[in-house]
């Protein structure tokens, strides 16, 4: 078994040395921590898909830390996506191009013509990624499957002994993995709702954005990460609260014999909570909720009494809706019903 070293953000180099011999390294953004491989080394890039214990056709993220990285591998840049990169990137956009053919190994793209491609907003992950050389893949540093990790212990607790070490530059600031925009279509496409949202990507590109909402056929492979697999879920159900419903999710969770797990802001607790509910806070509105979420779910897995999770509702818009996704898969679209 592989011993995981945590490396600080002043260590960096030693990191970059382990990724330059085909070692998985995980790395924070502002978003996740993601699990890094260098994305140019096909063994390296499969080794994700085994620590994470992640289906194979589940394309990877390429991470990359200068404009001139994205160029080697893309086809073509036109004005719009040019104008995206300018304003978004650093940050939590990425970006699906069609790529040279070739050009990348089918462990990246899982066997698509197109890749996707993000820019972190977090420095140290950017100067590790220059240290390397190349692009890293870059999908959440978890076990497939489970909440993101949003600090470097939640990756240790899922990954230890499977990956060479951890950057840790403390917690994450968004909480939510990157908003994924599909630019290798005539009419850009969101596949998944993040921090910068569809409605801001309409204004600035003064054109219609299309918000892809279809499932992924079992036979179908998924142009982005968390289209078609089961995502975030914790071992205990996750029950989705809508705001009018608390009263009675407290007084239904108040009949039950064992601990309920509680996730909520501050104002959906203003009346007493039962006695057997362990609350996880939420914070104040939806930019703590968001950050928040996936830490709260982890939360509630390491309490093996826990067996339902009520977890607090939002309007599904804004950064609503990137809450919303993520929650719904969680709890397997199951909402509390009176």
């Amino acid at each position: 078994m592989l011993i995981t070293k945590i490396y600080k953000a002043d260590e960096i180099q030693a990191a970059a040395a382990e990724l330059k011999k085909g070692e998985l390294i995980a790395f924070p953004t502002e978003t996740v921590y993601g699990l890094g491989a260098d994305a140019t080394n096909e063994q390296a890039v499969k080794r994700v898909y085994l620590a994470k214990g992640r289906p194979s056709d589940n394309p990877l993220i390429v991470t990359v830390s200068s404009l001139e990285m994205v160029k080697k591998y893309v086809v073509d840049l036109n004005e719009d996506a040019q104008k995206l990169i300018k304003h978004f990137w650093p940050g939590p956009l990425t970006l699906i191009f069609k790529i040279k053919p070739g050009s990348l190994s089918k462990a990246v793209t899982g066997g698509l013509e197109t890749a996707a491609f993000r820019m972190p907003a977090n420095r140290v992950t950017r100067e590790l990624i220059t240290r390397v050389g190349v692009p890293l893949v870059g999908p959440s540093a978890n076990t497939s499957g489970k909440p993101s990790p949003t600090t470097a212990a939640h990756v240790f607790h899922d990954l230890e002994g499977r990956i060479a070490g951890i950057v840790d530059d403390g917690p994450t600031t968004v909480g939510v993995e990157s908003t994924i925009l599909d630019m290798s279509v005539t009419t850009p496409v969101v596949l998944r709702p993040g921090a910068v949202l569809g409605e801001e990507l309409e204004r600035f590109l003064a054109k219609k954005v299309v918000f892809d909402r279809h499932k992924v056929a079992a036979e179908e492979t998924p142009k982005a990460p968390g289209m078609k697999y089961k995502h975030y879920a914790p071992a205990a159900q996750v029950l989705i609260v809508k705001e009018a419903d608390w009263s009675a999710a407290l007084a239904w969770a108040k009949k039950q014999h064992e601990e309920v797990g509680v996730m909520a802001l501050n104002e959906n607790l203003q009346s007493e909570k039962p006695v057997n509910c362990l609350v996880y806070d939420l914070g104040k509105d939806i930019y703590t909720a968001s950050q928040h979420l996936f830490a709260g779910l982890r939360y509630f897995d390491n309490k093996k009494q826990i067996h339902y999770i009520l977890a607090a509702a939002f309007p599904e818009e804004g950064l609503g809706a990137a809450y919303m996704n993520r929650l719904r898969k969680a709890a397997g679209n199951q909402f509390f019903k009176n």
